[in-house]
This record gives C-alpha cells, structure tokens and sequence, in this order.
C-alpha cells in the first residue's frame, strides 16, 4: 500500500463537514403523486460521507467495464487492464445499464447482465465504489440513445405523454436490477447513479436541443421518484454535465439539490497533444466552478468520465491528468473503458502500451488511490 501524505490546507478548507450514517429521509413533491419521502439506505449514506472525504487524501481512480473486457480480451474472470499494469485494481469500477428497459439478456456493450451484477458485487466486496450509467433506448422512435431525429421524446415519456407508460416500465426493469444488487448476507450494494448524463450537448436524446429546461428536470424527477416509490433507496445521484462553460450552463437544468448527490462533469481529452491546453483549460474552470458549488451545496464533486483515447501521449497520466485532477477536492477521476470490439478505443493503459510506465509513476503518486488504498466506503 502507498504512503498517503497529508492533502494541502486549501483542500482541506474546501471539504465538508461529514454527518451521520444512519438511514436518512427527506421529503419532496413528485408532480404525477403529492410529496413523497426520498430514503437513503445506511451503506449509501456512509459512501456519500465517504466521498466528501475522500479528497483529504486523494481522489480516486476509476475504469469503465474494468473487469468485464480490455484490449484482445473479454469474460476472463479477475482480469483487468488496469490491474495486469499496477498490480492492483481501479478503486471505482463503471457499468452501464442500456437495454435494460428491453429485458435484454445483454446490456448495450454486449455483457450478460447477470455477468455484470457479478462484477459489481465482486467490486463492492473489494470495498470499491460502483457507478452505473444509462444509455437507454429512445423510447419514441425505437431507435438507441443516439436516435436524435425527433425533439418530443423527453415530453412522450413524462405524465400525460404517449409513451409514459412504457417509460414507466422501463423504469421498473432497471428498479429491479439495482434492487438484485445484493450479497450473500443480504446487503443492498450502494451505486452512484449517473441518469441522463452530458445532457448539456445534444447527442442523446435528453439532451438541451431536444427537450426544455422543464422537460429534463421532470425527466430527472421522473427517474428518482420511481425509484423511491419501488423501494431502490441504497443509490446515489450523479449530476454529470458535459465539459461546457461553468455557471448557467452548468446549472441551468439541475434538478435541485434534492434529487441530486453528487456533481459530476464529463470532459474529453480530444485532438492528442494539440488539445492539451484546451484540455486544461476547459477543466480547471469548470472544476473551479464545481469546487463552490459543492462547497455551498454540501455535495462531493468528481470527473465522472474522462480521458484520452489510445493514450497516444507517453507521459498523459502524469503531465495532463494528475496536475488537474489533485489541485481540485475531487472524490474519483474515471476514464471511459478498453473497447474489445474496436482498434485503438481504449482509455486505460494495457501491458506494453505506450503510456503504461507513467501509469505505474501514477499508480505510485500518493494522491491517486486504487483497490489497495482504500478501506471500505459503506462503514
């Protein structure tokens, strides 16, 4: 395990007080039933807690589909990218749910969701922290999130609409594979939920030129409310704009401190080292922004995705990510996964890749924390 130094005094003076760890609940008003209590399950309010602390010693280091697949390989039980280059494994480990809403056996990449539950459990009983995202369907036109042909899908879904119905059965099926999240003791594993994510671009179908400021806070609403209501209460709710300017981009459709527990930011490095200055540049004002925010707020604040595609720059995890990412009280870092299906789609360093000796110096930096350096999150 690595010597974990003392963070600095102005990080310090930006984290937050943590609270107690029992089950919380709040009330709050769902526009389609009245008020209804939000819960929040014991092991998830101990991660929220942990999460504020997190940035006294560090910030964690997160993959995408980290044990499910990587470069050349896939469904080879333990293995891992990350942990064939370190030695040890990424300490926040994402999923994603898409086909979930069509009782697909496999969920958009291809995995087998029973494979994928196994996997989070496995994570979590590693004391590691789980996030999963959503690329659901497009519900009106039948085609995948991308489908962006049409501007009413968000209205189709929420009370009233055409497809709120079905919608509503979506959200049962995803309820219901949160709620079989459980251990053999019979613990609900907590998840930092990431619904509706880089709705700030347009590339999805939530996204800002496809439904009003309204519209995608109903949606948000929509999505936790249900939850609520089907008994899902160990997640946590991840904000995760895309890299745009900070201030009223960035909060322009927050859904409100209420249903939101963690604020997120999802910021590409793009055009290999003629983009690292943009690159920097975007984060450090956003992540200043954030930093606030989360302050005033009470909230922990992360890089909920990120990297560079194919590392083509030997020295990136040490030059461009690690001189961002520790100056900010950020919580985890999590770049996108290592593709098994696609050339050079990859965002994380596999042995012998040109990137992988600075990602050992990262490993090895007392800020940057895995698998070994935490203790559990839920206690």
């Amino acid at each position: 395990m690595k010597q974990i130094k003392t963070v600095l005094p102005v990080l310090l003076s930006l984290l937050l007080i943590p609270g107690g760890a029992c089950t919380e609940r709040k009330k709050t008003t769902d526009a389609a039933s009245g008020t209804i209590t939000l819960q929040r399950s014991a092991g998830a309010a101990n991660l929220l807690q942990s999460l504020k602390k997190i940035p006294y010693r560090g910030f964690m280091f997160g993959h995408q589909d980290d044990p499910l697949y990587g470069v050349t390989w896939e469904g080879d039980s333990g293995r891992s990218d990350v942990q064939r280059v370190t030695g040890d494994y990424p300490a926040v480990m994402g999923f994603d749910i898409g086909r979930i809403e069509q009782d697909s056996e496999k969920n958009i990449d291809n995995v087998s969701f029973a494979i994928i539950r196994r996997e989070i459990i496995r994570q979590y009983e590693r004391g590691g922290m789980i996030t999963v995202s959503w690329h659901a369907d497009n519900p009106l036109t039948g085609g995948d999130a991308w489908d962006v042909n049409r501007n009413d899908v968000v209205r189709s879904v929420l009370s009233g609409g055409e497809k709120h119905d079905l919608f509503l059965g979506w959200l049962d099926r995803a309820a219901a594979f949160f709620s079989s999240l459980v251990t053999a003791d019979g613990t609900k594993v907590p998840v930092v939920f990431r619904p509706w994510h880089e709705h700030t671009g347009s590339w999805f179908w939530w996204g800002k030129d496809h439904c009003s400021v309204e519209e995608y806070k109903a949606l948000w609403a929509l999505t936790r409310t249900h939850f609520e209501k089907a008994g899902v209460h160990q997640l946590l709710y991840a904000y995760s704009p895309d890299l745009q300017g900070p201030g009223e981009i960035y909060m322009e459709r927050y859904p409100g401190d209420d249903y939101v527990d963690v604020l997120g930011l999802d910021g590409y490095h793009r055009n290999n080292e003629e983009g690292i200055a943009a690159y920097v540049s975007s984060l450090e004002t956003i992540l200043s922004f954030m930093t606030e925010e989360g302050r005033v707020r009470n909230k922990p604040i992360a890089l909920t995705e990120t990297g560079l595609e194919a590392i083509p720059i030997a020295d990136w995890w040490t030059r461009v990510l690690l001189p961002v990412a520790e100056r900010y009280p950020i919580s985890y870092v999590m770049v996108w996964r290592n593709a098994r299906e696609r050339p050079n789609h990859y965002y994380a360093p596999y042995p012998g890749q040109l990137s992988a000796d600075d990602f050992v110096t990262f490993y090895e930096h007392p800020r940057t924390l895995f698998s070994k350096d935490i203790p559990s999150l839920y206690q």
